[in-house]
């Protein structure tokens, strides 16, 4: 099998190493070895301008939104909630544009946490601002179960419950246009969705970069591999 080129995108932050505390492009480094683990090959995508993210697309085979901070409100009608973060414009802008592109020419796409999110804000819908249970302690992941629902992608990759990393505090309003729900929390919140029909378009909200599972990400590449 020949290894599909799955672009991740990457936050833009300031960051330090050795000597240097300047502007970086960062990935958490659990989201290239998930797709290496998976079979495929890695390519960092830093926010660029949104006009260019037809042709990035175009260059690739899959495409991985990763998570981050919280989506700007505005960018599904809201008002800041008091317990949403800063916005991250640049991000928001970019990964949009690239969630778009890919479903407009059936390139497979995952959403990670933050990814999920603006995969369904980029269809119409909306976002719960804010609820609790979902974070361990400020910069820990925690565990908690999702289930899956019978017939969708995420049960084909996934049949049974199973224990995921999580740390979000925000989550699936309004579902976004042609959006399905693929799995839930036990507590009700919707924890994957999914675009029905020949495309592979899946949202989770938890992070399978912090884990040993593949299943999801191979599912993707897998995808990625298919003419």
């Amino acid at each position: 099998m020949t290894q599909p080129l799955i672009g991740v995108s990457t936050y833009l932050d300031e960051a330090s190493w050795g000597v240097w505390r300047l502007r970086a492009a960062l990935l958490p480094v659990g989201y290239p070895r998930l797709v290496q683990s998976a079979g495929g090959i890695a390519a960092m995508l830093p926010p660029d301008e949104p006009g260019r993210a037809a042709a990035t697309v175009a260059r690739l085979d899959g495409l991985v939104v990763a998570g981050g901070p919280d989506v700007e409100p505005v960018r599904y009608g809201a008002e800041p909630h008091p317990r949403t973060g800063p916005p991250a414009r640049e991000r928001d802008a970019w990964e949009l544009a690239l969630i778009r592109a890919a479903i407009d020419t059936g390139t497979p796409l995952l959403g990670i946490c933050r990814g999920m999110q603006l995969l369904n804000v980029a269809l119409g819908g909306t976002l719960v601002q804010h609820l609790d249970g979902h974070v361990e302690a400020v910069g820990v992941f925690g565990r908690h179960a999702v289930t899956p629902v019978a017939g969708t992608r995420y049960a084909s990759l996934v049949a049974d419950e199973s224990s995921v990393p999580t740390y979000h505090h925000q989550s699936v309003d309004r579902l976004g246009d042609g959006l399905v729900v693929s799995a839930h929390a036990h507590d009700g919140t919707v924890e994957a969705v999914e675009l029905p029909g020949p495309a592979w378009v899946l949202g989770v909200q938890w992070h399978p970069e912090m884990a040993d599972d593949t299943r999801v990400m191979a599912g993707l590449v897998r995808a990625a591999c298919s003419p």
